[in-house]
């Protein structure tokens, strides 16, 4: 049986086979600094790169790299997802990515991973191009909506010669991120996973569409990734959420009460009626600020009816609206900037009179619609945060970590 000391957080650093390889000594290093037990998995591919001998003496312990060959226990794999207070891989290359969202566990790195019951946190390193490859993405995207966690890869110059997102992120980011989620796990489990128990809130989400005929309509490029992810990621933690949904192809979260509108009169209509029993509403809808004065009733024919010209309107501002309701409650809003991102966030904080604005540059590769990450900054009347670029389960996170705290200093 795999045993550590007593009062000692465990952590199973898990190795694959990529150049990045010889970093997860420094990782290994700066963990044990910080007074963690650290143990070390490797696939065969990591070995070429770092020896089986360098972790075992750094770590004091076996290194486990295969199933049938392990000393210490008949079942290594189950035994150290046991032991562990925290999975962190570094560095992640494509195919384990892959491997962990198929549920595939063809040795002892994978076959731990599969096992593993605690957070897992991590760290990609790769090509460029494997990197930005839809099949890549759309693993870590699965992952992350099942909970996994990431520290994503920064942009510079790789080892393969190319100049681009893939780079590992440094060791001092991937030590805090694991350290933030090992005292996150160290918590009371009942308050960690019900901390907005009996907390009502309201979440809008994605565009609204405004028509123009019956088949053309004015829209923006909101998918409502982030909106759901807040609303999953508050029912999680036990808040009743109603979540006003525009028009987008996301499934509803479990135990979340949804509301399909389309346009931005239907939006304020479901959010003025929702917001009369909520504590707080949590607006990241991108709503329209302009719909055509009139809709036609027919689809229009370029040949006598060309559209050289839509005359438009101001739809009302529903972040305003709610704001000039709230008494008690509390209001947060959203803005998408493409420059002066705080200016203009300070600026809009002021004049709808919001409690807090969460600003992100969606000019920003990894901040912008549908990314599967984003980098934000609270800005409220005490100050600005800037959060650097996280998955948007962690950005969701720390925005209900926010509205908590407002909550509680009603």
């Amino acid at each position: 049986m795999i045993r550590a000391t007593s009062g000692q957080k465990k952590i199973a650093l898990a190795v694959t086979g990529g150049i990045a390889a010889y970093k997860a000594v420094e990782v290994l290093r700066a963990l044990q600094r910080g007074g963690c037990d650290v143990r070390v998995i490797m696939t065969t591919d990591a070995q070429k790169f770092v020896g089986v001998t360098t972790f075992r003496t750094l770590s004091q312990h076996p290194v486990l790299t295969d199933l049938y060959d392990y000393s210490e226990s008949p079942t290594p794999h189950v035994d150290i997802a046991d032991w562990a207070d925290l999975f962190l891989v570094v560095p992640a290359t494509a195919n384990v990515i892959a491997k962990i969202s198929a549920g595939i566990g063809d040795d002892a790195l994978t076959s731990a991973l599969l096992a593993a019951h605690t957070p897992v946190l991590i760290a990609p390193a790769m090509n460029t191009h494997m990197w930005n490859n839809p099949a890549t993405q759309a693993n870590v995207h699965s992952l992350m909506c099942r909970g996994y966690h990431f520290v994503s890869p920064q942009s510079g110059l790789l080892a393969c010669g190319y100049t681009g997102n893939g780079k590992l992120a440094e060791v001092d980011e991937i030590v805090s991120a694991a350290c933030k989620l090992l005292d996150q796990s160290f918590r009371s489990a009942s308050q960690e996973a019900q901390d907005l128990s009996g907390q009502r809130l309201l979440i809008t989400a994605g565009p609204t569409h405004e028509a123009i005929d019956p088949v053309r309509f004015l829209a923006n490029a909101s998918t409502g990734k982030l909106g759901f992810t807040v609303a999953a990621e508050a029912a999680r933690r036990g808040a009743d959420v109603v979540l006003v949904a525009g028009p987008v192809s996301l499934e509803t979260p479990c135990g979340v009460r949804r509301v399909d509108v389309i346009s931005a009169d239907q939006m304020l209509e479901a959010a003025e009626s929702a917001f009369k029993s909520v504590d707080a509403a949590i607006l990241t809808a991108a709503v329209a600020d302009y719909t055509p004065v009139m809709c036609a009733d027919h689809k229009l024919k370029k040949e006598h009816e060309p559209l050289v010209e839509i005359k438009l309107k101001e739809t009302t501002d529903i972040l305003a609206t709610l704001s000039a309701q709230k008494r008690n409650r509390i209001v947060i809003g959203f803005a998408a900037e493409t420059n002066n991102l705080l200016q203009n966030a300070q600026a809009k904080l002021e004049r709808k009179g919001a409690d807090m604005i969460v600003a992100n540059d969606v000019s920003r590769a990894d901040s912008t619609f549908g990314a599967d990450t984003d980098r934000v900054a609270f800005v409220s009347k005490t100050g600005i945060e800037q959060l650097e670029t996280l998955p948007l389960v962690a950005v969701a996170n720390a925005v209900l970590d926010k509205t908590l705290q407002l909550l509680k200093a009603r």
